[in-house]
């Protein structure tokens, strides 16, 4: 897919006299990232308050500063592009879903599906502007593979899976395939392996004795934003 915004910040940030306001944009969209993690902190407390806190300060700080660099490394990837927002909000979603797995062992769904739906819009709203209908068509495709493969994968084997994962996929799959299915396949493809590597280590920690429920979101959700951010 074109990215000519992006190509536009990368000819301001080559030129002296534009390398500052290239160098702002990216600042201030991981700054809003940043204050975007504060408030979805905040909105989870009243919505899900049995996953939103107590938080510790430094737990918010790693988290705002995640979403922050998350965002200022989203902002440079896609420049002034209409898709950016979409992903922004994958970041800073991202962050706080990762964070409520590890704690909490779950994924829940009034926050899984929002994020399905919302990049559902803000994806077509952004290919309406740039004309580019068949990435959110393959997005789509990305969401019901990615989906189906974590069904099959979480009925059918012993590694852990839960159903949080499996719906999970789906928005994964959306952001990665509207991107290309390369970054479908490879993101795929990198979040079996991160999540085998973070089981492993598990069971080396456990001394052997493989825990009941194993955190994968934190590796699926990296894994996508790896490949998001160093694929073309």
């Amino acid at each position: 897919m074109s990215d000519p915004a992006a190509g536009s910040i990368s000819l301001l940030l080559a030129q002296p006299a534009g390398s500052l306001t290239g160098v702002l944009f990216i600042a201030g969209v991981g700054l809003a990232g940043a204050c975007l993690s504060l408030l979805a902190e905040l909105l989870i407390r009243r919505a899900l308050p049995r996953l939103g806190g107590p938080l510790t300060v430094r737990i918010r700080l790693t988290t705002a500063a995640a979403t922050f660099a998350l965002s200022a490394l989203l902002a440079w990837r896609f420049g002034l592009s209409p898709e950016l927002p979409a992903y922004v909000l994958l970041a800073v979603a991202g962050v706080q879903l990762a964070r409520i797995d590890l704690q909490h062992h779950l994924l829940p769904n009034r926050m899984v599906l929002p994020l399905l739906g919302a990049g559902i819009v803000l994806l077509g709203a952004a290919a309406g502007v740039s004309g580019e209908a068949g990435s959110l068509l393959r997005g789509v495709a990305g969401a019901s593979i990615m989906f189906v493969l974590y069904l099959f994968l979480a009925l059918t084997s012993r590694n852990g899976l839960g159903m949080g994962d499996v719906k999970l996929a789906a928005p994964l799959g959306l952001y990665l395939g509207y991107l290309g299915w390369s970054h479908l396949f490879y993101g795929g493809a990198l979040g079996f392996v991160l999540g085998g590597v973070a089981s492993l280590l598990l069971v080396l920690k456990n001394r052997g004795n493989k825990p009941k429920e194993v955190p994968y979101g934190p590796s699926m959700l990296a894994a996508g934003l790896a490949i998001i951010l160093l694929l073309p």
